[in-house]
């Protein structure tokens, strides 16, 4: 064989494997079977770790799935619960761990402006979706370091860890597993946090300066909670609210900053959050009213709404 024929024949070669080996970008409209789309994520070595600081977003878009093509294969849902039906967030894969002839686990990464969320999914073994969990939800307190793992035997743990004031540093700890039933069980739960373990809201607005005219605490009881405190202006709030309705079995949460619309009205519509929430006050109240798809900040089955109570400000401490 001409030696040039024998050269042509093993490049052909190569280019055949190249092109089997090359992966289906996922960033166009191209139709994509789920071998394809499952091909996409790069194999990781177990035991893996991720945290709240690894939610970065990718230098450029090259490996950005397409929301069309993720649809496709993943439940609306999985989204829609934390980002709200209107948010567009962009999604990248994070990696996949495989059980040899049982189910895949494929990591992703989701973010929007407002948001950035680490889920696992898990595909059983016929590739067909059956189960997510949201492993780290990334907030912008300095305080709280969140966690998450796969261990080598598929064991899911998350962990919340928080600094208090005098260095301590306090966790909370849930472990899950894959069942037989396709879900996502939580097998252990482990805590260090007294208040957390006695089920006591803590307030991260506490201790802030309550001197303009509506700020303050307004409460139902110990886990129905709306706090005010002074923003940049008068004109300005930072609020935090905290509901608990059915017994605990649909929560809602949200803490950001509501501007005055009014002498009595305030309202929290932030940029990139479709969330938008109306606070209107009287001397001793204050009554929520969702106007905007807050979808992302609570459970599907309960709203941020009904009013609640001024609490009386706490007397400072006499100095002797």
């Amino acid at each position: 064989m001409k030696p040039l024929l024998l050269l042509g024949g093993v490049l052909a070669l190569f280019l055949l494997g190249a092109c089997k080996s090359k992966k289906k970008i996922l960033t166009g409209d191209e139709p994509v079977v789920i071998e394809e789309f499952i091909d996409f994520f790069d194999e990781v070595k177990l035991p893996l770790q991720l945290s709240d600081t690894s939610l970065i977003k990718p230098a450029t878009d090259s490996l950005l799935i397409n929301q069309k093509i993720f649809s496709q294969f993943v439940a609306d849902t999985v989204l829609t619960r934390h980002f709200g039906k209107a948010a567009k967030p962009k999604i990248y894969p994070a990696g996949k761990a495989t059980v040899k002839d049982a189910e895949t686990y494929l990591l992703i990464k989701a973010f929007t402006p407002a948001k950035k969320i680490a889920f696992v999914l898990a595909f059983d073994k016929t590739k067909k979706f059956v189960a997510s969990l949201p492993l780290i939800i990334a907030d912008k307190d300095v305080v709280t370091t969140q966690l998450a793992a796969i261990d080598s035997r598929f064991t899911i743990t998350t962990n919340l860890q928080r600094k208090t004031p005098d260095a301590q540093l306090l966790y909370r700890k849930n472990a899950y597993v894959f069942n037989s039933e396709g879900v996502f069980t939580l097998i252990l739960t482990e805590s260090n946090d007294v208040a957390a373990i006695r089920n006591v809201l803590i307030n991260p607005l506490d201790t802030l300066a309550r001197k303009n005219k509506w700020s303050g605490d307004y409460m139902q009881d110990k886990n129905n909670l709306v706090s005010l405190r002074d923003g940049k202006t008068s004109a300005e709030y930072l609020v935090f609210v905290h509901f608990e309705k059915d017994k605990g079995a649909c929560k809602g949460e949200l803490k950001g900053k509501a501007k005055m619309n009014g002498t009595n009205k305030a309202v929290f519509a932030e940029q990139s959050d479709p969330c938008l929430l109306e606070f209107n006050f009287t001397p001793g109240s204050v009554t929520l009213k969702e106007a905007g798809a807050c979808g992302s900040h609570r459970d599907i089955k309960c709203f941020f709404e009904g009013s609640f109570a001024r609490k009386k400000a706490p007397k400072p401490a006499r100095k002797k």
